[in-house]
């Protein structure tokens, strides 16, 4: 993890991890005392009756082809974002250390990418969380495909470490909502289904801790699942660019609330005491909504 226990001072940008699922917001850090050992990144205050309003959107990056200009579009995002990417340090899209690189931040300043962190808001806090060390077949049986561990092994310690950190983090948050965010699913009935190890090893510290949301893509579609257990809602937005068609599990609907396998993103508005999360299809068409309060519990 980088940074640790400390802050950085960024205004706007894109919050963005190195596994593809980015949540719009505009952040002003300050130097803070924590005992997390996560780095803490401060958004400006939020007044008791505003709304914190960002987007979500996941597996992109296919140079505008398989919809993802139609996304872009809709969601209106600056076009150095969808363009060509943030390119430098030898280009990022090939090399994981170059994505974590400060130079990038030279070349916009909206760039922000560590392997975890959290946001604190006056209302939520965003706890960004590397889900892909934990997935065993990346290490076991990797075919053809090759990653770069640096900074990740031994791999044991280091999951450990992140765990530890987070539950730390969540317990001493007092925010009003606490939002997970990481690139592979919990809960899905897409192509990659649940994923084994976050069950195991994430699932019950966002359980014990009321974790509200748990926010991913890796699956190429637009989902909700409601927890049985729980009141945690799973939020798939993996719609960026390339779906897979028709390619779900239809015999898996405990908790399912949604599923489109289309491209799209997701909006999310948070209160004090509401909240309201909308997916979207490229047109600009609502296709889901989910409605959250404190006050009477969840529903949807």
């Amino acid at each position: 993890m980088g940074g640790l226990g400390r802050t950085s001072s960024l205004s706007p940008l894109w919050l963005w991890i190195p596994i593809y699922i980015c949540v719009v917001v505009v952040v002003v850090c300050v130097s803070v005392n924590v005992s997390a050992e996560l780095q803490r990144i401060e958004h400006p205050a939020v007044k008791a009756d505003a709304t914190l309003s960002f987007l979500v959107i996941g597996d992109w990056g296919r140079k505008g082809t398989y919809n993802q200009s139609q996304v872009a579009f809709q969601i209106s995002t600056p076009p150095t974002a969808f363009k060509n990417n943030v390119l430098g340090n030898h280009d990022y899209r090939g090399d994981v250390e170059a994505q974590l690189s400060p130079f990038l931040q030279n070349i916009d300043h909206r760039w922000f990418c560590q392997r975890s962190f959290f946001v604190h808001t006056e209302i939520a806090e965003f706890f960004f969380v590397d889900t892909t060390p934990f997935v065993d077949k990346y290490f076991l049986k990797p075919k053809d495909h090759k990653y770069d561990w640096r900074g990740v092994l031994p791999r044991k310690k280091y999951l450990s470490n992140l765990l530890k950190d987070l539950e730390t983090a969540l317990r001493d948050s007092t925010a009003k909502w606490k939002i997970v965010v990481g690139h592979h699913p919990v809960r899905s009935i897409g192509h990659h289904g649940d994923t084994k190890e976050l069950l195991t090893h994430l699932l019950p510290i966002l359980e014990a801790n009321n974790v509200d949301m748990y926010m991913n893509g890796h699956d190429h579609c637009l989902e909700h699942i409601s927890s049985t257990d729980s009141q945690m809602q799973f939020l798939t937005s993996g719609g960026g660019s390339k779906a897979w068609k028709g390619d779900v599990d239809k015999n898996r609907r405990d908790g399912v609330k949604f599923y489109y396998d289309g491209q799209g993103f997701m909006s999310v508005e948070l209160k004090q005491m509401n909240a309201k999360v909308v997916y979207y299809d490229i047109f600009g068409n609502v296709l889901h909504v989910l409605n959250l309060s404190k006050a009477l519990h969840y529903a949807i």
